[in-house]
């Protein structure tokens, strides 16, 4: 998945980016405790961090509809 996909991905669950530093692109909901750390290195997004956002919004019940 491209990184630029995955961001619109995750702003649609609701998260929007608090701050960017370096490649690591950080991004936060309100009522969600964990921050989503996302790194564009020009490409794919890392399997690692798809897997690692689809956990959190099964742990914590998110839906397209909850934003």
């Amino acid at each position: 998945m491209r990184f630029a996909d995955f961001v619109r991905l995750v702003e649609a669950f609701g998260f929007r980016r608090r701050r960017i530093t370096g490649s690591h692109h950080l991004f936060a909901r309100p009522g969600v405790p964990q921050h989503v750390n996302l790194q564009n290195v020009r490409g794919p997004t890392k399997p690692y961090q798809v897997d690692q956002f689809l956990k959190l919004i099964e742990v914590r019940g998110l839906n397209l509809e909850d934003k």
